[in-house]
């Protein structure tokens, strides 16, 4: 999917089309993610991991396959909604099978850093690769590399052995989703996370919009984004050996803050290497950040819900995701896309005050 949000996008504007276009284009990877999470959350929690997976690379490796016969906007526009709604459900299943197996608060910090890894690497695996399909050999035979990859996860998956069944209350079928939605600290936890998955998401709208007003090759924009994921990857490395000497609101707090400060820089660069260093230093901050949320996640709602409530966050956040891209886009295409980074980096500076009173609220719950 980090592949297709590159490749989609870029064929796009080489075609003609505007920002807004392009803005509606990257909604849709979410919009399917929308409709889909809690269903995939549920559908986790009944029937484990290696289940909901098939699914997904079947539908994900078909969404690529299409883009790669025909390679036209609508078809663009569908293959979005395939491979995004395919790595939604496959994620909800990855995290619930992972935060399950771990057995302590410590536990949790390192095996979400852990796993939070695969995803950093795919989305410098994904951009970067499809910018030098591209160059050489067209859009076509990038979207059919990234066909084949989907493929070949479950080559990984297939041994993995099921975890027994969550314990099931009695009064568990009364309960609704949006009853998670009541609990302070469940609902903090969801606005912090709008917050930095919406930056993620405008450094990814952002930087090819940049990159071809600049005048940057596909190479140079794929590697502007790889350099991103690096980082990222190099900081979820380091979280599992730093995780007993980490607190989950202090890493938070001080992603946002550094967020707010880089958006602000950004768009008063022009030069590729400069970008790279401020894309290095955005991946360390905003790749620190999703071991710590899901941690979170995991301490304050029961077990036997976990799919669910990852469901109803990665519904939050790509509902968001629909709308935000379309958004990114009008304002782009009105003011200029450096307005857009630097309202949402005000936005995301003021919310870490919500980020630490989180985490004085889990100290107090622990305690």
């Amino acid at each position: 999917m980090a592949g297709m949000r590159m490749a989609a996008p870029l064929m796009a504007l080489r075609a003609g089309y505007s920002p807004g276009a392009v803005g509606l284009l990257l909604a849709l990877f979410a919009l399917t993610q929308v409709f889909l999470a809690l269903p995939a959350g549920r559908y986790a929690d009944r029937h484990g991991l290696k289940r909901p997976l098939g699914w997904a690379v079947l539908a994900a490796s078909a969404g690529a396959g299409l883009a790669a016969a025909w390679p036209l906007f609508p078809v663009l526009c569908l293959s979005a909604l395939l491979t995004g709604g395919a790595t939604g459900a496959a994620s909800i299943a990855l995290q619930r099978h992972v935060g399950r197996a771990a057995e302590s608060p410590l536990q949790l910090k390192q095996v979400f850093s852990w796993l939070a890894i695969g995803p950093a690497v795919s989305n410098f695996v994904g951009p970067f690769s499809a910018g030098l399909v591209i160059d050489h050999w067209g859009f076509r035979a990038a979207f059919f590399m990234l066909a084949c990859m989907p493929l070949a996860t479950w080559f990984w998956v297939r041994a993995t052995q099921e975890l027994p069944p969550a314990p099931v209350h009695a009064d568990a079928h009364k309960a609704r989703a949006w009853d998670l939605l009541r609990e302070p600290m469940f609902r903090r936890l969801m606005l912090v996370n709008w917050f930095l998955s919406s930056c993620w998401d405008v450094h990814t709208f952002v930087v090819p919009v940049l990159g071809h007003e600049y005048g940057f090759s596909a190479s140079v924009i794929g590697s502007l984004l790889g350099a991103f994921a690096v980082a990222a990857t190099a900081v979820r490395v380091l979280l599992p050996l730093l995780a007993s000497h980490v607190r989950e609101s202090v890493v938070i707090t001080s992603a946002m803050l550094a967020t707010a400060l880089l958006f602000a820089l950004y768009p008063l660069l022009h030069n590729a290497w400069v970008m790279g260093l401020c894309s290095v230093l955005l991946g360390l901050a905003l790749g620190s950040v999703q071991p710590m949320i899901m941690s979170t996640l995991h301490q304050i709602t029961p077990e036997h819900r976990h799919g669910e409530a990852l469901g109803l966050r990665l519904m939050a956040i790509n509902g968001s995701s629909v709308l935000m891209p379309m958004l990114y886009g009008a304002v782009g295409a009105w003011v200029g896309v450096s307005v857009v980074f630097w309202v949402l980096g005000a936005c995301v500076g003021a919310g870490a005050r919500v980020a630490w009173s989180l985490g004085r609220a889990t100290a107090h719950k622990a305690h």
